[in-house]
């Protein structure tokens, strides 16, 4: 008898964010090949006595070609067992869950995804930046830093709209770059971005700042996300001040002047 593929997300690095159905299956799977970013927490739920293989994938270092993973997974549906697939945040989002599913169907594998959540909304839950607003942001739009198998920035779209909350996956370190392609696509330099390193995790970074003034950010450990968007200045304030070196000028604004100024961009925007 066949067994079957799981793709199951394993969000965005608190274990008490994984979902009740990824437990489930970690606990009946029979072979788990998971990510390098799954924290430990979440992979000592599997019970010793299950297959357990890091195949994960950073800073260009490969353990393992997504071919040979795809083989894997193959291989031991094909023996029977129950295989499951642990990546980071949400499979479907960045994630090679495409590359995956077609290679599991080609095979005659049968193969079910369990969503996570994923780095962008977990991070946006961790620094309460809400990702949408009525009067700021109509529009998410979710990039990625790099183009596969290459150093090279992906292809964005040529104009973002400036009422949408950008999120750059793996953006890198490539600072003045990463703000002149943000400035091609039609926002500009006062645009609030923030760097968020390890979200979710007891170790999350956040440092703040302008698109305009990207270059200067420090080095945060990675996994890092970038958001970028008026949305930013919702942030909480007291938490950003003491922790993240926010400037004592935004961290102290208050509610009424962030609603004054949302309502202000808002009408520039109609107008």
């Amino acid at each position: 008898m066949t067994g079957k593929v799981y793709l199951v997300g394993a969000g965005p690095g608190d274990p008490e964010l994984l979902t009740l159905k990824a437990f489930k299956l970690l606990k009946l799977a029979d072979f788990v090949l998971h990510d390098d970013l799954i924290p430990a927490e979440i992979l000592e739920l599997v019970p010793s006595s299950t297959k357990l293989l890091n195949v994960g994938k950073r800073f260009g270092n490969k353990r393992i070609s997504q071919e040979e993973i795809n083989g894997l997974m193959t291989q031991n549906a094909l023996l029977g067992l129950q295989v499951v697939r642990l990546k980071s945040g949400d499979p479907l989002i960045f994630g090679r869950a495409g590359e995956e599913i077609e290679a599991l169907r080609e095979a005659g594998i049968e193969v079910e995804i369990v969503p996570g959540i994923t780095a962008a909304l977990g991070a946006a839950a961790s620094t309460q930046i809400p990702l949408t607003h009525r009067k700021a942001a109509s529009a998410i739009v979710l990039v990625t830093g790099h183009r596969a198998g290459s150093d090279e920035f992906a292809d964005w779209p040529a104009n973002i709209p400036t009422d949408a909350t950008v999120v750059v996956y793996m953006p890198g370190y490539e600072y003045r770059k990463m703000a002149q392609q943000l400035l091609r696509a039609g926002l500009t330099g006062d645009t609030a971005c923030a760097i968020i390193s390890r979200a979710t995790s007891p170790d999350e970074q956040v440092h703040v700042t302008t698109v305009e003034d990207l270059d200067g950010s420090p080095r945060l450990a990675s996994p890092t996300l970038l958001v970028v968007g008026e949305v930013v200045r919702l942030a909480k304030a007291a938490d950003l001040r003491q922790r993240f070196a926010w400037s004592e000028e935004i961290a102290n604004i208050s509610s009424a002047q962030l609603e004054y100024a949302l309502s202000s961009c808002a009408q520039e925007r109609a107008e």
